[in-house]
């Protein structure tokens, strides 16, 4: 009973949240913001079922995702020293230090798809409806696309480059 009390509530205060910031003309850079912006979900909090889908999405996805991309970033920033200084100096790399993180400690390292057509990649034939399992880590240190991938590099050239959370559908 405390629990749904306590959803209830962190329920309400987001969508007051919602409706505060709806048409606020701010630049869309905080999560509701993104998300009142996207045309997919601009128009969410009027579906019940697309709003508390993606409610529960959030609750859920940014638990231990966010845990884990926050303390490895602590971890790096002390195995790299260098680069503390670069954001101590520069809090301008904010930004690009938290993509670098989520690159280097991908948060979700793999995840399992089914193909949706017939078809032939790197000479290995993957049927239509065959599962696969797409390693995103593997991508986020692939030295044919990342510059340097062992490296922690908050500002590497194209650092948001990653697979961290896949690609496509």
């Amino acid at each position: 009973e405390v629990i749904i009390e306590h959803m209830t509530v962190g329920l309400q205060r987001f969508t007051e949240l919602w409706h505060e910031r709806k048409g606020d003309g701010k630049e869309a850079f905080d999560l509701i913001r993104m998300l009142q912006a996207d045309p997919n979900t601009e128009n969410m909090v009027d579906d019940p079922l697309l709003y508390m889908g993606n409610i529960m999405l959030l609750i859920v996805g940014g638990n231990d995702t966010t845990r884990n991309s926050m303390s490895g970033g602590v971890v790096f920033l002390n195995q790299f020293p260098d680069e503390m200084a670069k954001v101590r100096q520069n809090p301008g790399l904010i930004p690009s230090m938290v993509s670098e993180i989520i690159r280097y400690q991908t948060p979700l390292p793999h995840m399992r798809r089914t193909a949706t057509r017939d078809v032939e990649l790197n000479g290995r034939k993957i049927a239509k409806g065959e599962k696969v399992v797409l390693w995103f880590v593997s991508g986020n240190y692939d030295d044919a696309v990342i510059e340097r991938p062992n490296d922690f590099w908050i500002d590497r050239p194209s650092v948001r480059n990653h697979l961290s959370f896949g690609a496509g559908i």
